[in-house]
């Protein structure tokens, strides 16, 4: 009797962004993004990332980003994936819950899987409750979920939290993935790249993941407790076959160099922008910098490398409010970062978080000074959300800043706690007289009415400027 040779079907994995809000979901961030001014909905790359690993592994895989448009229901119906994998942040967590339970109710034996920062503290809690997930990853995911696809027992995969008959079991620590060069380039195939571009010029932009980890652990920060204190760094070469492919199979060329510190090692920012300069690519890149580890030749080569816009975390104009928050760098630092990159040519987007535990009217009034002396191209003023897994959260845990009303649902843009002395509704009363006081100067806006080059780039500085000024 002749073998049955029929190959098997393969598994089919579904990971998306469930249907809510649009937002930036990477860890670190979590941002919704309707209210915040400047502000791009970023391409979901972690999904792509984990989507490649998957292909690897021999498993079918769709992305679809449902903030963006989808039938999520309909798409488990005609799918049927083997596995859900979903991407949960903490301003939207009891909706993007609610998914799984969806995912069940269509698909009674699919796997489902979430990831996020949002599980850095509730991991235990939610696995304990929230009957219709199968898997958190926690931590790193991509060497995790590849684990899980090739069939690995549950206790012998590091880096979950899964049920194990009506107990909830975690399997260990999940080792940082030192060799950032191994892991496959993200699935941008399976994604509509049309979608996300930049804000200035309408162009279509990726995100190319350069390095995980950040050794300064700031205050309201996720990127140390989610990447770690190490900075890990891909080699030259690696990132600029991934541009290359962006080039040449997608036409992309405008990038976000995304890193949790880009410029703290020189020698690794020097090698990259020359190899960039020698590949003979025409391609556009931001990045973001510290203000106390740029100087004048490191950002001559980042320009000549097509670098044309940095961000820097600056959070506050008072010194003391930087003190507080263990930010570690001077006020004198951001004025020499800004001078440095304003004379190459380079944009600066300067990041500002008002309403931290110690903030004052006067320390607002030094942040709103400070902002319009450094006069940069763009700015975002946040209000302060202190997001589970920061040392923010656990201080106004300790000092009763959360309480049972704490919502994150607005991260970033309506306050989600008080400071010790200003109320909610003043922090955005001030936040508001911020962004406004910033955007609506007159030489500011004969400055951004000067630089517009193209009727794409007038309309989308028009939307902006509707935004700011008809906002609640």
């Amino acid at each position: 009797m002749e073998e049955n040779n029929i190959e098997k079907p393969k598994k089919k994995i579904l990971l998306i962004y469930p249907p809510s809000p649009v937002m930036n979901r990477e860890d670190r961030c979590q941002q919704p993004t309707k209210e915040l001014l400047v502000i791009p909905p970023l391409p979901p790359t972690d999904l792509m990332y984990l989507a490649a690993v998957s292909e690897r592994a021999g498993v079918e895989a769709k992305i679809v980003d449902y903030s963006q448009g989808g039938d999520f229901e309909q798409d488990l119906k005609d799918y049927q994936p083997d596995y859900l994998l979903i991407n949960v942040a903490t301003p939207t967590f009891k909706s993007d819950l609610s998914a799984l339970t969806i995912a069940k109710e269509i698909c009674p034996d699919v796997i489902t899987i979430a990831k996020g920062a949002a599980f850095l503290t509730v991991a235990f809690e939610v696995m304990y409750y929230q009957k219709d997930l199968d898997v958190i990853l926690f931590g790193e995911p991509e060497d995790t979920l590849k684990e899980i696809l090739e069939g690995r027992p549950y206790d012998k995969v590091l880096g979950i939290y899964y049920r194990d008959d009506l107990r909830v079991k975690y399997s260990g620590i999940r080792p940082y993935i030192e060799d950032l060069d191994r892991l496959p380039f993200p699935a941008r195939h399976l994604v509509d790249n049309n979608i996300y571009r930049r804000p200035d010029n309408n162009k279509v932009q990726a995100v190319i993941k350069v390095s995980r980890g950040c050794p300064f652990h700031c205050f309201f920060c996720l990127a140390t407790p989610v990447s770690g204190a190490k900075v890990r760094k891909r080699s030259a070469e690696n990132i600029i076959a991934e541009i290359k492919e962006c080039v040449e199979k997608y036409g992309i060329t405008n990038f976000l160099f995304w890193s949790d510190i880009f410029n703290i090692d020189k020698k690794w920012v020097m090698d990259l922008c020359q190899k960039i300069i020698d590949s003979g690519l025409e391609i556009t890149w931001s990045a973001n910098t510290r203000a106390d580890t740029a100087d004048e030749e490191m950002a001559q080569m980042m320009y000549k490398a097509g670098c044309r816009l940095v961000s820097i975390g600056v959070e506050s104009g008072s010194q003391e409010m930087l003190d507080k928050i263990g930010k570690r760098i001077t006020l004198d630092d951001v004025r020499l970062t800004v001078k440095i990159f304003k004379k190459v040519g380079i944009k600066i987007y300067n990041y500002f978080v008002i309403g931290l535990p110690w903030e004052t009217e006067d320390t607002v009034e030094d942040t709103i000074d400070f902002a319009i002396e450094l006069n940069s191209d763009f700015i975002s003023f946040y209000t302060a959300t202190p997001l589970p897994g920061t040392k923010f959260y656990e201080y106004a845990k300790d000092n009763n800043l959360i309480n049972s009303e704490t919502s994150f649902s607005s991260a970033y843009f309506y306050p989600s706690v008080k400071s010790h002395s200003l109320s909610k509704e003043r922090i955005f009363q001030l936040h508001k007289k911020a962004v406004r006081k910033f955007y609506l100067r007159p030489l500011y806006i004969l400055k951004i009415l000067f630089s517009i080059k193209s009727k794409e780039e007038f309309k989308n500085y028009f939307r902006a400027g509707m935004n700011l000024l008809f906002r609640r």
